[in-house]
């Protein structure tokens, strides 16, 4: 079948594209930009690549999969809307293709990309040919997707909506055996009203797991309590109530069962990586795996590229990457920097996504990120006089002149493309 995706360049639709070449399937893919590493996936797999949305470039395609990035009004969509070509959303095609597997999906507003690589991690290292997709790039394994000829296929499960035509989450299409809910909080304003719109979508999911399937959760998580009182119909693991799972920073191991597990030996750090960890062993646990496998697996996790990423280091600066663009997740970040560094810290935070820039968050914002020792605040799409904002680049490469040398470590926190914060960055530290 000659497949063309529309968006092909996110994490998700290049993910989707790698599995459907795999499944034999010939493949195209239209976006506004190509740009690394999904660019690089892309050209690997042999995918023609046209950029723009000029329906005069559509290809003769059996079916087109329209990204939920593209809307009414633009071209190619309204061209195949008015010749009533084949179309559909890219969580509807790969729920079609993994119909039948064992689904561990990973949920939730913070987490899902690090515990559904430690989860590839887990099983790969037990030489089971999994099925993935991902919405990241691994340090270690080899692509964001892959088809796999196990069973079990992970997938980062994903509440924001399907596609202009479906408004529903993607993670309602992919009928889960296990999910894993980490948190929820509010975010995606864009599209989501209020929280309760979220839960709404999350118990959706609720409704399409089997009797026999597991839910995953940590009650003492955000909202997690009123996303059960809705009612459930599977097998509910309360990860930090069982007394025999459960993390002692003090001694810094990790209790599961009878056995005793160094946190000191694992490749990352903080409390929300350890928790990540931990539903990530007790998923695999629930699907044949034992916990001294999991723990030795996460020992070689490298992690997740724009998740506490060094990308500098020199004798006098370390810079950091990280994709934090929520409240809780800054500050887990930051403490989690605060924890490992003694110099002082300098964040650069870019208000990047809908519901940060639009000022839903309020204080609890600036507050995220008050343990560091000074914070610049970039928002690209303001309007406002707000002080604590930098609204253009350069505005935020004159404050670093100004304050860089008295900071040992800068922490760049985003949900957009970082590179053109640290590139300019890591110039002015070379210049010194």
């Amino acid at each position: 079948m000659k497949i063309h995706i529309l968006g092909i360049c996110g994490t998700f639709m290049g993910g989707l594209a790698q599995i459907l070449v795999e499944k034999g399937h010939q493949v195209s893919g239209a976006d506004q930009q190509f740009y690394p590493p999904m660019s690089d996936q892309l050209q690997r797999l042999g995918v023609e690549m046209i950029q723009g949305y000029d329906p005069t470039n559509l290809p003769a395609a059996d079916l087109f999969v329209i990204g939920n990035a593209l809307s009414r009004g633009n071209p190619s969509v309204e061209y195949i809307l008015s010749y009533k070509l084949p179309f559909t959303s890219g969580p509807q095609m790969l729920g079609e293709l993994i119909e039948g597997r064992q689904v561990i999906a990973v949920a939730g507003t913070h987490g899902k990309t690090s515990t559904s690589f430690m989860l590839c991690e887990i099983f790969q290292h037990q030489s089971v040919d999994i099925g993935y997709l991902v919405g990241g790039v691994s340090q270690s394994i080899k692509s964001s997707a892959q088809l796999g000829s196990a069973d079990i296929f992970v997938i980062e499960a994903d509440e924001y909506d399907s596609a202009f035509f479906d408004k529903r989450s993607k993670f309602v299409h992919y009928h889960p055996d296990t999910l894993i809910v980490n948190n929820i909080e509010f975010d995606h304003a864009d599209i989501f009203s209020n929280l309760l719109d979220i839960l709404k979508q999350f118990h959706h999911v609720i409704r399409t797991i089997p009797a026999d399937g597991n839910i995953l959760i940590r009650p003492e998580g955000d909202n997690m309590s009123a996303l059960m009182d809705m009612g459930y119909w599977s097998h509910v693991h309360k990860i930090g109530t069982i007394e025999t799972i459960a993390i002692d920073m003090t001694k810094n191991i990790l209790s599961f069962g009878n056995e005793i597990f160094n946190l000191n030996t694992l490749p990352f750090n903080g409390m929300h990586n350890y928790q990540n960890a931990i539903m990530a062993m007790y998923a695999a646990f629930l699907h044949g795996v034992a916990p001294r496998d999991s723990f030795k697996a996460l020992e070689s996790f490298t992690g997740v590229k724009r998740r506490f990423e060094t990308i500098y280091h020199d004798q006098d600066f370390i810079v950091i990457d990280d994709f934090a663009h929520h409240p809780t997740a800054i500050a887990s970040t930051t403490a989690t920097a605060k924890g490992l560094f003694d110099q002082k810290i300098l964040g650069i935070i870019e208000l990047g996504s809908n519901t940060m820039s639009g000022g839903f968050h309020g204080t609890d914002l600036y507050k995220s990120a008050e343990s560091l020792d000074k914070t610049l605040w970039l928002n690209l799409s303001s309007t406002s006089n707000d002080p604590h904002e930098l609204t253009s680049l350069e505005m935020l490469l004159e404050e670093l002149k100004r304050h860089l040398d008295n900071f040992g470590v800068i922490l760049i926190m985003s949900n957009k493309d970082s590179k053109k914060i640290s590139d300019p960055l890591i110039e002015l530290i070379k210049a010194k």
